[in-house]
């Protein structure tokens, strides 16, 4: 971005605000080969592509000059971006060609394609928009700009052609609104976000546009003064003009989404017999007792239950923790992970604990971790009362090894999908055989085109109330194992702890 606000008139600096509003700046500034943009309509993306294009196309090659070739799935948008492009050429004061109007033949179609080419005689390159999408793609070497991916015909074999460009060195940038969640385009953003295929995925709604300055950048043109008032009329009207398509076409929501995101099949492909569930629940008034008491007790279940699983665990391995907190109401669960050479994650046991005081949490969640094997990060759920116990955790551990999660919304559209590319390519396995760890794992539904837990509750085996906790605990200790396996791992062995005192350190 700086260096198209560098190369601007200083006039055009002196009397208008920041040419290019926040998600478009963010937009231009990522380099990544593969880049993707899910967006409300009318946000001035293409516009903003259009004066990196300019400056790609301008430069020289030991600059990273290359060829740009536009595709569209309509004239008016190709017009529309070429009209772009000629401004931001005068912008730059780069010398440029007039605007040539062409033909391409496409064999494959026995026609002709029309084509708008720009070209900068001092680097030799070109910017060339084309109105389909042309066979002979293949072959030819550049940026990529695919404009309103979701609405073209066969996006499958266009990308096909265009992503062979990266081999030498091309670029591909994929802008569009969404087209149900069954589309390509929506495919290939899920394939991003769960690391299936290398690339970068931003997002941009109608709201989270206008928060950036969308509304005062329409008065600017219109030349009005802007209010939040006027704003917010103004919003209200565009949600009102599109009525029930607004959660498409304005929030990034693909159409057709909801249900259940994980087939019972997929999660049953993934369990073991093999794998117990401990399940632990204090009686009404155990928080009552005194500390030594509660302490000692809880030291007993550990040492008959989840001792003898720790102690058959291989100690050459790696090893997270995943754990979703509940106190009075929901469960608190704990899933372990254990990673060897073969990188593939397997949860050993499962843990379940329900209607257990914050100390005996805080002394479970100790007594687990220090007897992981060369245990490398955990991720735990800080929202509400779980902020105490993600907040020991990580002065106990060290921030570099604890995440302290806020679930929301953003965070589950970011890390479920490589949930569930872990569970079909085999990566996570050896989940407990259990119906309630099944059902949890049903619970997780698309809303608003997000897989998350919904609100609502549902009941046990034991019939107690649940709320998709193993779910949770689970996309949990997967996204540890992930942000720890995204760099190098170095993890000295530490001598696992024996009995002593009960109190001291939660032996």
């Amino acid at each position: 971005m700086s260096s198209i606000a560098a190369r601007l008139p200083d006039t055009a600096m002196a009397e208008a605000p920041v040419v290019l509003m926040g998600y478009q700046q963010r937009w231009v500034a990522d380099k990544s080969p593969l880049k993707v943009i899910e967006k409300s309509r009318r946000t001035g993306l293409t516009w903003g592509e259009a004066a990196d294009d300019v400056l790609t196309a301008a430069s020289g090659r030991p600059a990273g000059g290359q060829n740009v070739y536009y595709i569209a799935y309509n004239q008016d948008m190709t017009v529309e971006y070429i009209q772009a492009c000629a401004m931001w050429a005068r912008a730059f004061n780069h010398a440029a060609s007039q605007i040539e109007e062409g033909f391409w033949e496409d064999e494959d179609a026995d026609r002709n394609i029309k084509t708008f080419t720009i070209r900068f005689p001092a680097s030799g390159f070109r910017i060339v928009a084309l109105t389909s999408r042309p066979a002979n793609l293949r072959g030819r070497q550049g940026t990529i700009v695919i404009d309103e991916a979701a609405f073209h015909e066969q996006l499958d074999e266009l990308l096909k052609a265009a992503l062979a460009m990266l081999i030498w060195g091309g670029r591909v940038r994929v802008i569009s609104t969404h087209n149900g969640a069954e589309n390509p385009f929506n495919a290939l953003v899920q394939d991003i976000r769960s690391g299936k295929r290398r690339g970068s995925v931003h997002r941009v709604t109608f709201q989270e546009a206008v928060a950036d300055g969308l509304y005062r950048r329409v008065c600017l043109r219109l030349g009005k003064e802007s209010t939040l008032a006027e704003e917010a009329a103004w919003m209200a009207g565009v949600y009102a003009f599109y009525g029930d398509g607004a959660a498409e076409e304005l929030d990034c929501v693909p159409a057709h989404s909801g249900g259940a995101w994980l087939s019972r099949a997929l999660i049953e492909s993934r369990m073991s017999a093999d794998t117990p569930v401990l399940r632990w629940e204090c009686k009404a008034g155990f928080e009552l007792l005194p500390d030594p008491v509660r302490a000692a007790e809880c030291h007993d279940w550990l040492q008959a239950h989840m001792a003898p699983l720790l102690a058959r665990l291989p100690v050459d391995a790696i090893s997270f923790n995943g754990e979703d907190f509940g106190r009075s109401g929901d469960l608190s669960v704990h899933v372990p992970l254990i990673q060897q050479h073969n990188l593939v994650r397997r949860v050993p046991f499962l843990v379940e604990l329900r209607n257990v005081p914050f100390r005996q949490q805080e002394q479970i969640a100790f007594y687990l971790i220090d007897r992981l094997p060369r245990f490398t990060g955990g991720a735990f759920d800080a929202r509400g009362n779980g902020q105490f116990l993600a907040e020991v955790a990580m002065q106990r551990y060290g921030a570099s090894r604890i995440q302290q999660v806020m679930l929301s919304e953003s965070w589950y559209r970011e890390h479920m999908p490589a949930l569930k590319a872990a569970l079909e390519d085999g990566t996570l396995d050896g989940l407990p055989r259990d119906a309630d760890v099944l059902a949890d794992l049903r619970a997780v539904q698309v809303i608003r085109g997000v897989p998350r837990i919904p609100e609502t509750r549902t009941t046990g085996e034991d019939k107690g109330r649940r709320h998709g906790d193993a779910a949770v605990a689970v996309a949990l200790a997967y996204f540890a194992s992930r942000e720890i396996n995204k760099g190098p791992v170095k993890v000295k062995s530490r001598q696992r702890r024996s009995g002593g005192a009960i109190m001291q350190g939660y032996q």
